[in-house]
């Protein structure tokens, strides 16, 4: 019997998962899991819409996506943030009292809104199924896409140290924990040190709860998962499938106060699928190509919203995970995918997990959104982009200071509805629009072979 192939962990690149065993794989699929749960399930508790139904439409709306990608990229699409604005827009109202109340009766227009946004993805993916990748991408090269990266990690960096500071030993302890088994760690553990974090912080959290005069458990998390139901329904009333959209006038205005926040999104998309193709060392935006990830992404919001569930994006939490473990088999994300679906089933092991303190998760994400930041650094480095030419230092600083620098977006108004563009949004525009106009271009995307390739095999 030929003798097992060592399996070379953290030092080089795993594209093929299956190398390490099914256990393995599952145990990877998990901390993916844990990596987008919480900030998936923050959605729905800001804008009124179902957690399960939004775990269930984020696990098949991943899948979806790797069927359109053909199963290339290695990404999972949790809720999206930049939609919450609209959300706001169509749902929000105050009462008597001068307090922001959720109209949950306005919720299927906004899905009905976030539905149509979706579909705006197809038309920026037939510009791309009509031009060739070459003359696409000199729109979004290195000096752009680098900056965005950077930008992506260093804007969730507020929320990480605002999580720690619930409680810092908690999180210095997730922290740690995952340093340790990174740097030091041996075989499996060596790949899986957030899942490990969460435990060892978790088992600490538990001691200090029952030990320590500060509880550190929430009561109302701890009651939810004291109530809730081991088996549940996913799909609940709210979406346009099983809501009702009867009002032509709150119609049009869902469309118009949420669909310009596409043009946003799909910047970030764009920026989100850079930042896992530096990450991988592969270049997914001309294979399997962004006419491919815009669909999948377009049409998983478009999906989800149907049902009641929030808009879809790539993840940045998960695309850290990627660069910590260096494991980067799209296998392992649609076992993510799957666990999301049961656990959408099961709204106790879902309680459970959402009981996860705050403290623990900004630990995780302490330096989860810092690779993502340092991804970018590399982006930019090993493209050698001169940064001793002023257009270059000129685009880059215009996306920084306008993706940090602007916390609360732009706001205008479309008619009657008020829209805010993010950050990130503002900046990606910025950025794409002053490095096609400025001059002493000198960047030559490297996707000629793969298109001219492509077209001789009759690839469709």
């Amino acid at each position: 019997m030929a003798k097992k192939q060592k399996v070379a962990v953290g030092n080089e690149p795993i594209y093929d998962a299956k190398q390490l065993g099914v256990p393995k794989m599952l145990i990877l699929g998990f901390q993916h899991t844990f990596a987008m749960f919480g900030a998936t399930v923050l959605v729905p508790l800001l804008t009124g819409l179902d957690i399960a139904t939004t775990l269930l439409m984020a696990g098949l709306g991943t899948l979806f996506f790797h069927l359109v990608t053909k199963g290339k990229v290695p990404a999972f699409l949790g809720s999206s943030f930049a939609f919450l604005g609209g959300y706001a827009a169509v749902t929000n109202y105050t009462n008597e009292a001068g307090e922001t109340l959720i109209d949950k009766s306005m919720l299927p227009y906004a899905c009905l809104g976030v539905a149509v946004a979706g579909l705006v993805y197809l038309v920026l993916a037939v510009l791309f199924a009509i031009f060739d990748s070459a003359k696409i991408m000199k729109y979004f090269p290195p000096v752009v896409t680098g900056p965005i990266i950077i930008a992506i990690g260093l804007g969730l960096a507020g929320s990480a140290v605002s999580n720690c500071e619930t409680n810092w030993l908690l999180a210095f302890i997730a922290l740690a924990t995952v340093i340790i088994f990174n740097i030091w760690g041996k075989g499996m553990s060596k790949i899986v040190p957030i899942l490990l974090g969460i435990i060892v912080s978790c088992v600490v959290a538990v001691i200090m709860h029952n030990v320590g005069d500060t509880p550190v458990f929430d009561a109302g998390k701890i009651q939810a998962l004291k109530d809730a139901a081991w088996i549940g329904f996913p799909i609940q009333k709210g979406g346009i499938v099983f809501g009702n959209v009867p009002d032509k006038s709150k119609i049009i205005s869902a469309i118009i106060a949420i669909v310009p926040i596409s043009l946003a999104t799909m910047m970030e998309h764009i920026g989100d699928i850079s930042a896992i193709s530096a990450t991988t060392g592969k270049n997914f935006l001309a294979d399997p190509g962004l006419k491919k990830t815009l669909v999948g992404d377009g049409l998983a919001t478009t999906f989800s919203s149907l049902f009641g569930g929030p808009a879809n994006t790539t993840y940045g939490e998960n695309t850290g995970v990627l660069a910590l473990t260096k494991v980067y088999d799209p296998k392992v994300v649609r076992i993510a995918a799957i666990v999301a679906i049961l656990l959408s089933f099961s709204p106790k092991v879902a309680a459970l997990i959402n009981l996860i303190p705050t403290a623990v998760i900004g630990g995780i994400s302490f330096v989860l959104y810092g690779m993502i930041s340092a991804i970018g650094v590399r982006n930019v480095v090993e493209n050698k982009v001169d940064f001793t030419k002023s257009r270059n230092l000129i685009v880059a600083a215009v996306i920084l200071v306008a993706a940090l620098g602007m916390s609360g977006g732009i706001s205008f108004n479309v008619g009657s509805a008020a829209i805010t563009l993010s950050g990130l949004a503002v900046a990606s525009i910025a950025g794409i629009l002053l490095n096609a106009i400025l001059p002493g271009k000198d960047y030559v995307f490297k996707a000629d072979e793969y298109d001219n390739a492509k077209k001789s095999k009759g690839d469709k």
